[in-house]
């Protein structure tokens, strides 16, 4: 075992904090992102409030009052709606750019298991090749399993990202149906 150097257990080490770090940061941005949509949503939304309140007090009509609530109906479903899929983008990215992180990761690891098992048979006395066996059977049902498992797991994030998106169209429509319901209401009142 005189080929497991303390340059290579530091280089080991180096390369998941690194991997640590990678994903830490790749989280943070996506916090970020968030942060900042949500920043811009609430100037947004009070920008509107003030627009809403100063047309609500140079309404010379009760009917130009009743009216400006419907009037603003369509526009604050597109603007939830917009959030909403902005949401979406960020969170999917995020996932996308940790899911890749991770793969690389799993590919590494796969590696260096190979590679210390390959180590370890040209330096293996002789007679060990019962014990180098079970080595390599181990680490490579352990190297199936962990695939597996990552295999699993990206079909049910593809199945979840779907569902979202099935589920953000859907919303999308039919808010956009009732809406349109709701306005058409409001103008065949207003014509009365």
């Amino acid at each position: 075992m005189s080929n497991l150097a303390p340059e290579q257990l530091v280089a080991a080490q180096k390369a998941g904090f690194e991997t640590t770090l990678g994903l830490l940061s790749k989280a943070f941005e996506a916090i970020e992102k968030l942060v900042e949509l949500n920043v811009q949503a609430v100037k947004s939304t009070l920008a509107e409030s003030q627009e809403i309140l100063a047309k609500a007090f140079a309404a010379k009509e009760p009917q130009e009052l009743f009216a400006l609530p419907a009037s603003q109906t369509q526009p604050a479903i597109e603007k939830a709606q917009s959030y909403w899929r902005h949401v979406y983008e960020i969170v999917s990215s995020t996932q996308t750019e940790l899911a890749a992180l991770a793969e690389a990761q799993l590919k590494q690891y796969q590696q260096d298991s190979q590679a210390f098992v390959d180590s370890l048979a040209k330096n293996a006395p002789a007679g060990s090749e019962a014990v180098l066996s079970a080595w390599k059977s181990a680490i490579a049902t352990a190297t199936e399993t962990a695939s597996s498992a990552y295999r699993a797991a990206q079909e049910t994030t593809k199945q979840v990202v779907e569902n979202a998106e099935s589920n953000v169209s859907a919303a999308s429509a039919a808010s956009a149906k009732s809406t349109k319901q709701a306005i058409e209401q409001v103008e065949a009142v207003e014509k009365k």
